[in-house]
């Protein structure tokens, strides 16, 4: 359900097998990869069913991704073509046509949100008019050395994919990138076979079913959107309302008319939620299952939610590497500011991160796990992926990188984390990634990332900043905190500066 109008099944196979068909003609086969840089909306689920009716690759892409970003997901994944928003065309392009031809794109297919949209849509669901004008714009197509194909004219061409599927449980199936704390963002080989698990899982832990009508605004690029927006609800046969963006007033009437009765979201959400002025008209009586993840829930927000409207904000853990959960609070008995207990087929446990030593109850360690829905490992990256992973007991564990505790009852409390890692609303940032582009700007000389605390965020992104000494007295912190927005993903630029005239270094000069 898009803004009123509705994608049947019915509909939604027969135009992934069209797409398909379109895909096969430009070139794809088994095993090759195609990029979606989209924000939710139906045309990301078609695309990502063609994509495995002929047994290729997905490779998700934030849509806030710069041109200097989005290279390394043509070049690193050797991807062959990209699916983009119409407004996205023009940073594929962009990225494409500054890299080698042996490693430009092959076809580029661009869609407007425009294109799914009811010609008229009805008040009770309508956005605001800057939204409305986002969803209805209509950029040129961009030129550039790969040709490009409006989405709309693929899907009129009426071409079906020769042979049957090709896939096969251990196949290839998904690539979505996780940062590290060194180098560029790395793939995460993902399965058929490994993200079954959670697909299948995910209705069965929340009680859900063909009946379930979900909020889909995770965003689908990142797992845990991908699972429960485009794999979980497609498992189960329910019913998806999709939002593009993020927009409070929006959710609320979106859960209300709906009757709207899973959620899966992430904290600051119901925070932004709780704050409009409007929250108490909407009804959210619907709701039978509130869940998330990516950042801790506040102890007075959980409380509200249990005292106002008898919700239990059931919270959840997981990574990129492990098709987003492994691990979740039972609905009908959840802990508050807790991860959860390890779900089907998952054995997780708190080991010593030096002497991988299981740790006894109540005392902290790493978080270390093992279950059917763990990747395969990182793509190109073979040594990354054996640090990532320890034997126990005869079977492979991965390293979370985070520390936490288990209690007498099994569930899991996260107290830190081992990795240098950032946590803004739910989003990843790795400051060795923010660092490597703040270095492009002329004038910084060094650059260290460190987080910051934020009322609203939970953390945020602190960039201390040496400047080459031309730049000293004329630039300022707010020019590198502009330039980093108009270079990166608006969640990873900094949105502290602060200037120092050298930064603490150790003997080796690190």
């Amino acid at each position: 359900m898009f803004f009123g109008r509705s994608l049947s099944y019915a509909e939604l196979k027969a135009q992934a097998e069209r797409m398909a068909g379109w895909l096969q003609a430009q070139g794809v086969r088994k095993g090759e990869r195609v990029a979606l840089y989209l924000q939710n909306c139906p045309q990301y689920v078609v695309a990502f069913y063609a994509v495995m009716r002929l047994g290729a690759v997905v490779v998700p892409v934030n849509p806030m991704n710069r041109v200097e970003e989005f290279g390394h997901y043509i070049t690193d994944p050797d991807t062959r073509l990209v699916v983009c928003s119409a407004e996205g065309a023009a940073v594929v392009q962009q990225a494409n046509a500054a890299l080698p031809a042996a490693q430009q794109l092959k076809a580029i297919l661009v869609t407007r949100y425009a294109d799914v949209l009811p010609e008229v849509i009805a008040p009770e669901l309508a956005p605001s008019p800057a939204l409305e004008a986002w969803l209805r714009a209509d950029p040129p197509l961009p030129e550039g050395p790969t040709p490009v194909t409006r989405w709309v004219d693929a899907l009129a061409a009426g071409l079906a994919p020769a042979g049957p599927p090709p896939g096969q449980s251990d196949d290839l199936a998904l690539l979505p990138y996780t940062s590290g704390t060194t180098g560029l963002p790395k793939g995460c080989m993902h399965t058929h076979r490994t993200l079954m698990p959670n697909a299948v899982g995910g209705g069965l832990w929340s009680h859900g079913g063909a009946e379930t009508v979900s909020l889909g605004v995770v965003p689908m690029f990142h797992i845990t959107g991908m699972m429960y927006g485009v794999l979980g609800s497609v498992m189960c046969g329910s019913t998806v309302v999709v939002m593009p963006r993020w927009d409070r007033e929006l959710a609320g009437r979106f859960i209300s008319h709906h009757q709207v009765t899973h959620w899966t979201c992430i904290p600051t959400m119901i925070i932004d939620l709780f704050a409009s002025p409007n929250y108490k008209s909407f009804d959210l009586t619907s709701l039978k299952y509130l869940s998330g993840g990516g950042a801790a829930m506040p102890q007075a927000v959980a409380e509200r939610l249990r005292d106002e409207f008898g919700l239990t904000f059931a919270e959840g853990y997981g990574l990129t590497e492990t098709a987003a959960p492994s691990h979740a609070n039972p609905p009908e008995r959840a802990k508050l500011q807790c991860l959860g207990m390890p779900i089907f087929g998952v054995d997780s446990r708190v080991v010593d991160p030096e002497t991988l030593q299981e740790m006894p109850v109540g005392e902290v360690g790493e978080i270390v796990s093992h279950g059917p829905m763990v990747f395969q490992g990182y793509w190109k990256h073979p040594e990354a992926t054996r640090a990532a992973f320890v034997t126990i007991e005869g079977k492979a564990f991965f390293r979370t990188g985070d520390l936490g505790r288990m209690d007498e009852e099994g569930y899991f409390f996260i107290t830190d984390r081992l990795k240098r890692m950032i946590n803004a609303s739910g989003y990843k940032v790795w400051p060795s990634e923010v660092e490597l582009l703040l270095y492009r700007h002329p004038a910084v000389a060094e650059a260290c990332v460190i987080s910051a605390r934020d009322a609203y965020r939970g953390e945020t992104v602190k960039a201390v900043v040496v400047l080459r000494p031309d730049a000293v007295g004329k630039t300022t912190e707010q020019d590198i905190v502009a330039w980093a927005h108009e270079h990166m993903a608006a969640y990873k630029a900094p949105r502290i500066v602060q200037f120092a005239d050298a930064l603490p270094k150790s003997g080796s000069g690190r």
